[in-house]
C-alpha cells in the first residue's frame, strides 16, 4: 500500500503530459487541418500539406518519444513532445475530414457575399465543425492517456516508467499496483467521455451525422 502515493503523483504527471501534449497538438493541428481540406484550399496548398501529415503518422508515438529522448533527454518533456506530433499527425487528419463534409451551401452563400478566407473559416467552418473537434478532443485525449502510459518503457516519464522498471527486476506486485491505477484512470475517463458526449453530441442511426445537443459554452 505505500506504492499507492507514488503510483497516483505517476498517473497524475501521465495525465498532466497526455493533457499538454493533446492541448498543443490540437492548437497546432487545427490551421494545418483548414489548410488540408480540398474545400478551403487549392491542391498546391493541401497536396503539400497532408504530404506532410502523412509523413507525421507514419511515426508511432512510442518512435516520436525515442526521437525526443535522443534529442532532449529522459523525462516527460520528450513524452509531452512525442504526444504532440501524435496528436497533430491525427486529430489534423480527423478534423479536415470532417470539414470537407460539411454542406457546400452555406459556405457558398458566405462566399458569395465576398468575406475573406478567414471570415469563412470563422463564421462557417469552426461553427458546421465543432462538434466533431469536440468529439475528437475527447478521443485523442483518452487515447494518449493509454500511449502516454506506456512511453515510460523508453525513458519518456510518466507511470511506465514505474512499470517498465518494476517489471524489469520482476517485482510484479509493485508493478501491478500501478497497473491497477492505470486501469481505474482510464475506466474514468470514459465514464467521464461518454458523459459529455451525450451532452453535447446526438449522432444519426448511421452514426454519421453528428450534431451538438447544446452550446459548448452553455
Amino acid at each position: 500500500m505505500k506504492y499507492i502515493p507514488t503510483a497516483l503523483w505517476a498517473m497524475l504527471e501521465t495525465l498532466q503530459m497526455a493533457f499538454i501534449g493533446t492541448v498543443i497538438g490540437v492548437v497546432i493541428g487545427l490551421p494545418l487541418s483548414m489548410l488540408s481540406a480540398r474545400n478551403l484550399n487549392s491542391k498546391y496548398v493541401y497536396a503539400p500539406t497532408r504530404a506532410l501529415l502523412a509523413i507525421i503518422r507514419t511515426f508511432p508515438s512510442i518512435l516520436w518519444a525515442l526521437l525526443f529522448v535522443i534529442m532532449v533527454g529522459l523525462g516527460p518533456y520528450a513524452g509531452v513532445l512525442a504526444i504532440v506530433m501524435y496528436t497533430i499527425g491525427f486529430v489534423t487528419k480527423l478534423q479536415y475530414e470532417s470539414i470537407e463534409t460539411i454542406d457546400s451551401d452555406p459556405m457558398d452563400a458566405v462566399s458569395s457575399i465576398g468575406v475573406s478566407k478567414f471570415q469563412l473559416i470563422r463564421y462557417v467552418v469552426l461553427p458546421e465543425s465543432a462538434s466533431h473537434l469536440l468529439g475528437q478532443i475527447l478521443y485523442m485525449f483518452d487515447y494518449n492517456v493509454r500511449q502516454t502510459s506506456i512511453l515510460g518503457i523508453v525513458g519518456a516519464g510518466g507511470i511506465g516508467f514505474f512499470i517498465i522498471n518494476y517489471i524489469k527486476f520482476f517485482e510484479y506486485g509493485k508493478a501491478a499496483i500501478f497497473l491497477v491505477i492505470v486501469l481505474i484512470t482510464v475506466l474514468i475517463i470514459d465514464w467521464v467521455s461518454v458523459k459529455i458526449r451525450d451532452k453535447y453530441i446526438i449522432k444519426s442511426q448511421h452514426g454519421v451525422e453528428i450534431k451538438p445537443k447544446k452550446s459548448l459554452f452553455s
